[in-house]
């Protein structure tokens, strides 16, 4: 069996325990040295094989998999395999050999970021939508042109740009193009290595979004977080209001609590 597991966001107890039982029983382990904490590989039992993916290239983690066809095998992907996590083109190499696999979800670096900076991302009237995307880059050919930056600064709804640290420039540019609903007020957040010993996190605005890139002195394993629903007090939500019914609640009428006498 071959396991996609989601590491996580850095700190060796934010992985599932699935994913740890997963690596407490493998014969082989992939991991990407650059992306994930060593201390993660401590949920490892002794004597596990051990391949560093960071110098490798999929053929060589391929070929990993086609030489041990019966070990139990972790390829260990950093926050959760499902967001840029590189991983279809091996789902898609299991199915043609028919490899059995399965896939271990891991908690995301947006999960992360959200809770060091003590915020919830989706705010009544303000925001109900989080885009997760990045600048194109030397990937250009990978991202589909609707899919810009700024295209999505057009929306105002909360942003998290990925893989986006190396270019702050470009970045705080694409966010204040023609159209775009945010301006240089807008708040934003850069969210360095979320959850690992030395992270770091700076509030800051779109318009010195560039400047406090630069100032982590990090260009790897950044998240920048940007809208409106990242500073100030939450409307109220509905579902919990007193007159919102719902399966299983009924609406409470004035001198009663939850349906009943007060």
């Amino acid at each position: 069996m071959i396991s996609f597991v989601g590491a996580g966001p850095g700190a060796a107890d934010l992985i599932t325990l699935r994913g740890r039982d997963r690596l407490a029983a493998a014969d082989i382990v992939i991991w990407a040295s650059s992306l994930v904490p060593e201390a993660v590989l401590s949920h490892c039992r002794p004597g596990f094989e051990c391949h560093d993916s960071a110098t490798m290239t999929l053929e060589d983690v391929l070929g990993v998999y086609d030489a041990s066809p019966g070990a139990a095998i972790v390829r260990l992907h950093s926050g959760d395999p499902s967001v840029f996590g590189a991983v279809q083109e091996q789902i898609d190499w299991c199915v043609t050999k028919e490899r059995a696999f399965e896939i271990v979800p891991g908690v995301t670096s947006l999960s992360a970021a959200a809770a060091v900076m003590g915020r919830e991302l989706t705010i009544p009237k303000v925001a109900q939508s989080v885009v997760l995307t990045r600048l194109a880059g030397r990937t250009e050919e990978s991202m589909p042109a609707r899919e810009s930056v700024a295209a999505f600064a057009a929306i105002g709804a909360t942003m998290a740009v990925f893989l986006s640290a190396a270019r702050p420039v470009e970045l705080q540019q694409e966010l204040l193009g023609v159209g775009s609903a945010f301006d240089v007020d807008t708040p934003a957040a850069v969210v360095a290595r979320a959850s690992w010993p030395d992270q770091q996190m700076v509030r800051t605005t779109v318009g010195a979004l560039a400047e406090t890139i630069v100032a982590t002195g990090t260009r790897t394993t950044v998240l920048v977080l940007v809208g409106p629903a990242l500073v100030g007090a939450a409307h109220r939500s509905r579902l919990y209001a007193p007159d919102y019914a719902h399966a299983f609640r009924r609406r409470s009428l004035p001198g009663t609590t939850a349906g009943r006498p007060a």
